[in-house]
């Protein structure tokens, strides 16, 4: 059954993205209405607010490499933690981004209990290092850190590795730079393209997915909006074209609530500065609503 208790958790983070405006994605997505669709589905609700994130404009860059990596990752402790409270309470934490580098955090609170697995949603991969990102930029890179792939990464208050690599499923994914696709041989990672969707459809593909990620001490979903074609998710963080449809992208979450396995979930990569009167905020909603059971018909 899905969760019927959920804790909203907000990051307005985007010191670990390209472009800016994505610190602004869980205002957007909670004016969207959020905590009104997930009731009116049935759930119990408690917005716990914003986790404290510093702005760009007040830090320094740092290593080239790993731009702002310290208050990424301070940041990322304090998603952590939140998240470790919320289970404790007794709720699934729903993480609102910011960029993709809070997962660190979601994935360190999970993983109070040990490791898990995560059924990541990208049209990217996130799975480079400092060692092969072509940009520096850390949302590229949070999977690989949950990995335990980014030694410089360690810090206290963060569990990484959370994940074990057996238990990791990407789905959705269109861009792998060649050290991320060097590093899916290597591990053995789970990779569904969208030539994978395309060729076997939504079903057999997410069924197999989470099949994989389960086992472990939790299963964390983890929901960039890029994985959404930009005709109908045009503000996100770093848009490729070819995406999931509308309808294909609700079946696969759909899926999720059904297969009653899921732990938390992250919406991350609403960019409003990118956006159409907050139209990708609404189907981060939408989405979140049928992870936890809600239905369109």
């Amino acid at each position: 059954m899905p969760p019927t208790r959920v804790a909203i958790i907000g990051a307005a983070l985007d010191l670990g993205a390209g472009r800016r405006g994505v610190d602004m994605g869980p205002s957007a997505i909670r004016y969207a209405g959020l905590s009104d669709r997930l009731e009116a589905a049935g759930l119990e609700v408690e917005d716990r607010g914003n986790v404290q994130a510093p702005l760009a404009e007040t830090r320094a860059v740092g290593q080239e490499r790993a731009r702002f990596l310290d208050e990424i990752l301070e940041t990322c402790g304090r998603v952590a933690t939140e998240v470790e409270r919320a289970r404790g309470d007794g709720l699934v934490p729903l993480l609102l981004g910011g960029d993709h580098s809070i997962a660190m955090g979601s994935l360190s609170g999970l993983a109070a209990s040990g490791r898990g697995g995560v059924l990541w949603l990208d049209a990217h991969g996130d799975l480079n290092t400092p060692e092969t990102t072509p940009s520096g930029n850390v949302h590229g890179m949070p999977l690989a850190a949950a990995l335990g792939l980014c030694e410089s990464f360690s810090r206290d208050g963060l569990r990484l590795p959370a994940l074990d690599p057996a238990r990791v499923a990407l789905v959705g994914v269109r861009s792998l730079d060649p050290g991320e696709q060097a590093l899916v041989r290597d591990l053995g990672i789970a990779v569904y393209t969208i030539s994978d969707l395309d060729r076997r459809g939504v079903e057999p593909v997410l069924t197999e997915a989470l099949d994989r990620v389960k086992g472990g001490s939790f299963v964390h979903v983890s929901v960039d909006l890029d994985v959404v074609d930009p005709e109908v998710a045009p503000g996100v963080g770093d848009p490729v074209r070819g995406g999931l449809s509308y309808r294909e992208a609700h079946l696969a979450l759909e899926l999720v609530a059904e297969a009653g396995v899921m732990n938390g979930l992250d919406i991350v990569e609403v960019n409003p500065i990118h956006d159409h009167e907050n139209r990708t905020a609404g189907v981060a909603v939408e989405l979140a609503v049928s992870a936890f059971g809600g239905t369109i018909l």
